[in-house]
């Protein structure tokens, strides 16, 4: 990179995907490949939505948060994907300065939001097994309203932070991202002035807000395995088991990409790993909650099949009024 510094850099290089000239005869397979994955993606997450909204048999707490996360991984992955398909495209891996910033934002925003939903999740799952004579009573509209929006709040937040405290650092005159996009650490790394607290922020926070959720969800599997293995029938044990598979498959992918992106990311001579590391955590994770969930819930299932039928006729009425 050149020497120099400017607080107003205007642009930068993201190289994640074409800083291997070995890469650039697989660009047309690239593109093809996470354009694929990317509508898998969206039309997955898109399904659960119409699905829950569509069938009343849904209209619960869980069904309710997990519609919240299907909306989030859409948001999620149309924060990285778009632009890494363009800039692959077309060959040019620029990326401006306030378009990075803003692209850091939204992603450190809805990862936030995915974790604490599946923390809201757990606790559900926690409450409809330990509890379930008041289960309807705890799990109120009003109690999930409150949750989700204390979500939100806590996650705007902390993503307001981060992005105040890059933007008061300076860079040098053309940074080049080993990357395909703004990524938190990375863009710290890569400033020329002092980042100090910039980083202890960044570890506490994710100590904080990373390590309380996933020692909630811990804590709320420990007391539903207490309380299945208390349940004196085997197919009790199996019937309370099964509502509680789809959250925890997701969960377990969830907080191993998770652990993968940050070791990569410790591993400072191989950009390679840490961007596969981050496609298994920024694209793969959320094309495979919907199949988890409608192939582990019945009623998802069924609702799905049934929108998806209804869609076909509507779209078949359409064609037929044409011709």
């Amino acid at each position: 990179m050149e020497s120099g510094n400017d607080t107003q850099i205007s642009k930068f290089l993201l190289l994640g995907l074409t800083e291997d000239p070995k890469l650039t005869e697989l660009h047309p397979l690239i593109v093809g490949l996470f354009l694929s994955m990317y509508l898998i993606t969206v039309f997955g997450n898109l399904l659960i939505i119409l699905a829950v909204s569509s069938d009343s048999h849904l209209h619960t707490p869980m069904y309710c948060f997990l519609s919240n996360l299907s909306f989030v991984d859409i948001c999620f992955t149309s924060t990285t994907i778009p632009k890494m398909l363009a800039n692959t495209q077309t060959e040019n891996n620029v990326i401006t300065y306030a378009g990075c910033i803003t692209q850091m934002y939204f992603f450190i925003l809805f990862v936030g939001l995915d974790d604490f939903l599946l923390t809201v999740m757990a606790y559900d799952r926690f409450v409809a097994i330990c509890h379930p004579l008041h289960y309807t009573v705890i799990m109120n509209p009003q109690l999930c309203g409150i949750l989700v929006l204390i979500n939100w709040i806590i996650s705007v937040l902390y993503s307001l932070l981060q992005t105040i405290m890059v933007l008061k650092l300076s860079f040098y005159n053309k940074v080049k991202i080993s990357h395909y996009f703004c990524e938190l650490n990375q863009m710290v790394h890569l400033a020329c002035s002092d980042t100090f607290l910039n980083d202890m922020v960044m570890y506490f926070a994710g100590l904080l807000l990373g390590g309380g959720p996933l020692a909630a969800i811990l804590y709320s599997y420990s007391k539903i395995v207490s309380s299945i293995c208390r349940i004196t029938s085997a197919q009790g044990k199996y019937k309370a088991f099964s509502t509680c598979v789809s959250h925890l498959s997701v969960v377990s992918l969830f907080y191993c990409t998770s652990l993968g992106v940050y070791l990569s990311s410790a591993d400072t001579h191989s950009s390679h790993s840490r961007v596969i590391a981050s496609v298994m955590y920024t694209v793969v994770t959320p094309m495979m909650n919907p199949f988890i969930y409608m192939t582990t819930c019945p009623w998802l299932k069924k609702a799905t099949w049934l929108k998806i039928s209804k869609l076909q006729s509507q779209k078949s009425r359409i064609l037929y009024q044409i011709l």
